[in-house]
């Protein structure tokens, strides 16, 4: 495995002169990540004006739908067929009920699924379906059970239970979004604070009308032109309207998004609605905050909300760990050979250490040393780094070829064994660096909260190498973060994945 490099010398920082323009005057990048995207998970079940009892029974079929169509199509060809009552028939049936249960189950809920475009949905079923013929294989070639039925048949129903599937799943969806989702069965929605929080979720209920939110508008008590409001965002008038408002127009849910230093008003307007049936949703002000993995909880019976913690908590930080070894054990075993070579070559070539150990921050602030292979004449690890520019003096020939190809940072391999590094991650930085930026940019030390790693977000989208102006670092640190509020097992495989391309197109590895 490659790695994108970040030396831990880097030419020093433009600080002097005009201002620095802040992080929200730097234009960055597009991540990639479209904005409805995050609309396909919805964990509250969705709830209609009337039909509740149809809804209830419309998404428990929606549930069992996949199972059911994998096990009766398999019954059917093997009636059609004249192998259902042999031997191996009802092994075989129970095994696949046991894994069209486990595997062919969305991991959204009905709901999510319900809004989420119909290729995304049918991708899903494919997928899914793929990894159970899979394991299906694998436990047959083990126990023996394809000799229940000809290479004929197996094909067969492989081919037309997805055949059946999809289609079946997209026109239950359909009939559901006709029947369940009228306007006539929307609840009637209106926020109490105006932010970007409230504006994302009343845009995102504007696009999804099978969410059955009609939203009415905002109430605030600021100006339309204070608030830069658009002409799309109705205004209804300021907070002390608003319990009138619900009663004279029939309102049947309210999201308060009022800011966490407000709490004393969200609590007075809780007071004032108390004689109401209306539904009432807190939104909390994380997305403007700046915070990451946001998520509610509840320790020893008491609800929370987790606004600033590692991603990596439970089976995730254990999943993640176990990539991390799985992957770094294999690649050192791999290139073993590889590095004893590069490793000699170094001691051949230049007087030195073969390996530069350097002091850098990692999990929770907290001082590391990770590993590179010797690229200079120099293994200065102390203050100020001057960082390395192109045509370096220090650098040695050996060590530009090494830099180039980001070869001098395979050492650090044996720090994600140790457990001082992951295979993704934010890319850790001089201590003299950290000192100094940690007070110029907001939020930089979050950016810690996860173990540093060999490659990461800021590095596949362009923000790698050196950082002579204050705004570089500044979009690494947004692409941190971001990456800290997208994580998932996915997003570090896809960034694993396009950093070997990033690693053969660059011209700032030097």
């Amino acid at each position: 495995m490659s790695a994108i490099p970040d030396s831990a010398v880097r030419p020093r920082v433009k600080l002097a002169g005009a201002p620095q323009p802040r992080l929200s005057q730097v234009k960055l990048p597009d991540t990639g990540i479209p904005p409805q995207t995050a609309a396909y998970d919805i964990t509250p079940p969705l709830l209609f004006k009337r039909q509740t009892a149809l809804a209830a029974i419309y998404f428990s079929m929606r549930a069992a739908a996949p199972a059911a169509v994998s096990i009766l199509t398999l019954y059917v060809l093997a009636e059609l067929t004249g192998t259902a009552s042999t031997e191996y028939f009802s092994a075989v049936t129970i095994i696949v009920t046991i894994l069209s249960i486990a595997l062919l189950q969305s991991p959204r809920t009905p709901a999510a699924e319900l809004i989420a475009p119909r290729k995304v949905v049918a991708l899903g079923l494919l997928v899914r379906w793929s990894v159970l013929l899979l394991a299906l294989l694998a436990i047959g070639f083990i126990a023996g059970y394809p000799r229940a039925y000809s290479t004929p048949v197996i094909l067969l129903w492989a081919v037309a239970t997805p055949a059946l599937l999809v289609p079946s799943m997209l026109v239950l969806d359909e009939i559901a979004r006709r029947v369940l989702c009228r306007p006539s069965n929307a609840r009637r929605v209106v926020f109490a604070g105006y932010n970007k929080t409230s504006q994302q979720l009343a845009e995102r209920f504007s696009r999804h009308a099978e969410l059955c939110m009609h939203v009415h508008g905002f109430f605030d008590d600021r100006s339309a032109q204070r608030l830069e409001a658009s002409d799309t965002h109705n205004l209804l008038g300021p907070l002390s309207q608003l319990p009138e408002y619900i009663k004279q127009n029939e309102i049947d849910v309210i999201f308060i998004a009022l800011p966490l230093r407000h709490i004393r008003r969200v609590q007075d307007l809780l007071d004032k609605l108390g004689d109401t049936t209306v539904s009432l949703y807190y939104l909390p002000d994380v997305m403007i905050s700046d915070q990451f993995q946001a998520r509610t909880g509840e320790i020893l019976g008491v609800p929370v909300i987790a606004m600033r913690e590692s991603p990596f908590h439970g089976y995730q930080g254990a999943a993640k760990r176990l990539m991390d070894l799985a992957i770094s054990a294999a690649v050192l075993l791999a290139t073993g050979p590889a590095l004893l070579a590069i490793a000699a070559a170094i001691k051949l070539t230049s007087k030195g250490p073969v390996l530069f150990r350097q002091r850098r921050y990692g999990l929770d602030g907290r001082e590391i040393v990770i590993y590179k292979f010797r690229t200079m004449t120099v293994t200065e690890d102390a203050g100020w780094l001057d960082q390395a520019s192109r045509d370096d003096s220090r650098v040695t020939p050996l060590g530009r070829f090494l830099r180039r190809w980001s070869l001098d940072e395979m050492p650090q391999l044996i720090n994600v064994l140790q457990g001082r590094m992951s295979l993704v991650g934010p890319r850790p930085h001089a201590v003299g660096h950290n000192e100094e930026y940690r007070r110029l940019i907001k939020g930089y030390m979050v950016r810690h909260k996860v173990p540093p790693g060999i490659t990461g977000l800021a590095q596949i989208k362009g923000f790698r190498g050196a950082t002579p102006r204050l705004q570089d670092m500044q979009g690494r640190v947004h692409y941190d973060l971001e990456y800290l509020r997208k994580w998932s097992l996915w997003l570090d495989l896809k960034i694993l994945f396009l950093t070997v391309p990033k690693l053969l197109n660059t011209d700032k590895a030097y």
